[in-house]
């Protein structure tokens, strides 16, 4: 049986360039499944995604997702995409094997945390020695710049081209701090470690879930629970702000942080995969 792909409508570009495309998964000319494709707006022509693929029960387990995906590789490539994107969420058990199986790389993933019962007395303790205090303005220009560099270096390590990453970092980051330390609902902490900086904390009330922006330990600081305090912080900032559950985004290389976030119960919502087209 052979397995192709039937476009259900024409290619489609808006005004921005960003193309998209539908197609039935046919076995033998019969529908078996559809397939949704397109460029990303992020990145611009040269990277495509897989937005969508599903295959009908009775033809399911049979390799027939693969294929569609493969044969969807094929048309972002004649496209002039060189780099392929797709999302799978955590409870898409096949589509999450057929990404591996196909050589995607996972690059980050959502983690979702539904608060636990709050400690004793409604807040977590800080670690001996340490205390919370608001970012300064005199601060943030340093701490910008030092998020945007992590950010980058991450996202360059996992394969995307500098120019792209920076504007993917941009776009994040103004969505989340439009106003700077002054953008409401959200809140940016300094831990201190008997007076001296230590860490950060970057927390966003966006509804529910709120969502941990930013968190970080200075690295001569790490491997004391510092992180999993700040987390904590994270927590009852939630609870305060009216919330029951608290989001955020981590790199899959990241294996250090995604330790703790798990062993604090976050459990993965949506993994990001990438993929050089060749």
């Amino acid at each position: 049986m052979t397995t192709t792909l039937r476009p259900t409508r024409p290619v489609r570009t808006e005004d921005d360039g960003t193309r998209s495309a539908t197609y039935a998964v046919c076995v033998n000319s019969r529908p078996v499944g559809a397939i949704a494709i397109g460029t990303d707006r992020r990145y611009g022509p040269t990277v495509g995604r897989i937005n969508a693929l599903t295959i009908d029960e009775p033809d399911r387990h049979r390799g027939r997702g693969t294929v569609a995906a493969l044969a969807a590789e094929e048309v972002l490539r004649q496209w002039g995409c060189t780099r392929v994107e797709t999302t799978a969420g955590a409870g898409m058990p096949y589509a999450l094997r057929m990404a591996a199986a196909l050589g995607y790389t996972e690059r980050n993933r959502g983690m979702l945390l539904a608060l636990p019962e709050p400690p004793p007395g409604g807040h977590h303790a800080l670690p001996p020695g340490t205390a919370l205090r608001l970012m300064r303005e005199d601060e943030y220009g340093g701490w910008r710049a030092h998020e945007r560099d992590g950010y980058i270096a991450a996202l360059t390590a996992s394969g995307v081209p500098r120019e792209q990453a920076a504007t993917e970092e941009a776009a994040g980051f103004d969505r989340a701090f439009p106003d700077g330390l002054a953008t409401p609902g959200s809140t940016v902490l300094v831990l201190e470690l008997d007076g001296a900086p230590a860490g950060h904390l970057a927390w966003i009330r966006l509804a529910d879930p709120s969502w941990v922006a930013s968190v970080e330990v200075a690295r001569e600081h790490r491997g004391r629970g510092y992180g999993r305090a700040l987390m904590h912080v994270a927590e009852d900032l939630t609870r305060d702000a009216g919330a029951t559950s608290l989001g955020l985004n981590v790199f899959a290389a990241n294996t250090t942080a995604v330790r703790l976030y798990t062993s604090l119960g976050y459990r993965p919502t949506d993994h990001h995969f990438s993929k050089p087209l060749l």
